[in-house]
């Protein structure tokens, strides 16, 4: 299910992140191992998120993803292996949130 686009303020927000750049089809195979990775990593360092998941596409090109699986945290982390503090800036967005599995994804 995808929740009815809004337009909305954002706050830059501190994450902890992992940058991927991989083909398309191996998207849905790196996502799983990613998260699992970032949230390990956040935990260890006593972090507890402040809100969901995301990805945050930095260039989508038809055949590679470009893109980080992050994590908002409540202030910068320490880098660990892939995982690198990020920061989401402020910015006027369009938001609309799916709920579902990623199967589901593009259908939305």
């Amino acid at each position: 299910m995808l929740d009815a686009p809004a337009i909305t303020n954002t706050a830059s927000q501190p994450t902890a992140v992992i940058r991927l750049t991989v083909p398309r089809a191996e998207m849905q195979a790196v996502m799983g191992p990613g998260l699992t990775e970032l949230r390990e990593a956040v935990a260890a360092q006593g972090v507890t998120p402040t809100g969901p998941w995301l990805t945050h596409h930095v260039r989508m090109h038809p055949d590679v993803f470009d893109f980080e699986i992050a994590i908002p945290v409540p202030g910068a982390i320490t880098a660990s292996g892939r995982v690198a503090p990020g920061e989401l800036p402020a910015a006027t967005v369009a938001r609309a949130v799916y709920h579902g599995p990623f199967e589901g994804l593009g259908a939305a």
